[in-house]
């Protein structure tokens, strides 16, 4: 970059002492870092003539492209430069879809204040499917709630929540205190297809034998789930802290009791940015609790 550099204002000067003094060098090494350039583009780049300096063919078709490098590397240094300082704060967050908004939106807040130019990428997926977007280093971080992960990713719990049982008003569940798993057999249920209680329940080891269930309607989105909950088309198992439509009853699930751990995902062995830092910091102090 320096013989670039160099021959540039040899370019606007046309002067080899002019350029060495703008550019803040001794004449000789001025002259010797052209002399390498030339060396390695196969060419003169310029024809002196007694006090006269001249630009060849050569350097004349070398110069825009060369114009371009230069100019291209000041950008990315300047890039570099804003990122380090927080000027620019980049940030991929992986958020499972089953965590709702209200968890995780005044950690938002707080990173905001701590960071004025934050740029956040909010990305929602199953837990499986950010995994995989970690491990293809499309995310900086996540919050995924997995009974296990892969080596290659830190996992630091953050917060637990049980799961519970979902129910329309008026139904039997209303008078228990607590609902056996065994219960929901006699249900229609309703399947959350991002839900990862099947998961979580085979990673207590219970025979699956213990509740069957009789799985009418499914569906991707938990508004639509809820939605036929409340109709009376049936029942469903979710997160305790799931946000969850007026009317909407729950009960905590017994006989297993399934509580599934929800953590602060990082790449093992990956630097984190001046943002990433600051997002994971304040994640482990984070009073997830209160956000419930």
């Amino acid at each position: 970059m320096h013989q670039i550099r160099y021959f540039l204002a040899v370019c606007d000067e046309l002067n080899f002492t002019r350029a060495a003094e703008r550019c803040h060098v001794a004449q000789p090494s001025l002259t010797r870092a052209i002399k390498k350039l030339e060396e390695e583009l196969g060419g003169e780049l310029f024809r002196r003539e007694r006090n006269l300096t001249h630009l060849t063919d050569l350097g004349r078709l070398m110069r825009p492209h060369l114009e371009q490098t230069y100019q291209a590397a000041e950008t990315a240094k300047e890039q570099a430069e804003s990122f380090a300082s927080l000027e620019k704060a980049p940030l991929n967050l992986g958020v499972m879809c089953t965590i709702g908004p209200a968890l995780v939106v005044d950690l938002i807040a707080q990173l905001q204040a701590r960071l004025p130019n934050l740029e956040l990428e909010l990305h929602t997926a199953r837990g499986s499917e950010l995994v995989d977007m970690m491990m293809a280093g499309e995310l900086d971080v996540a919050l995924i709630g997995l009974p296990s992960f892969p080596d290659r990713l830190n996992a630091e719990p953050v917060y637990s929540e049980r799961y519970v049982v979902g129910f329309p008003p008026g139904h039997r569940f209303e008078n228990m205190a607590a609902v056996p798993v065994a219960e929901i057999s006699e249900e229609t249920y309703l399947q959350r297809v991002n839900c990862e209680f099947p998961e979580f329940y085979a990673a207590l080891g219970t025979r699956s034998e213990s509740a069957t269930f009789k799985v009418r309607y499914a569906s991707e989105r938990e508004e639509w789930i809820q939605a036929m909950i409340l109709s009376g088309l049936g029942c469903s198992f979710m997160p305790e802290y799931l946000p969850l439509f007026p009317g909407l009853r729950t009960r905590v699930l017994i006989e297993p009791e399934v509580t599934r751990q929800v953590s602060l995902v990082t790449v093992a062995g990956r630097r984190f940015s001046p943002a990433v830092s600051t997002f994971v910091n304040l994640a482990r102090s984070y009073n997830w609790r209160a956000q419930a």
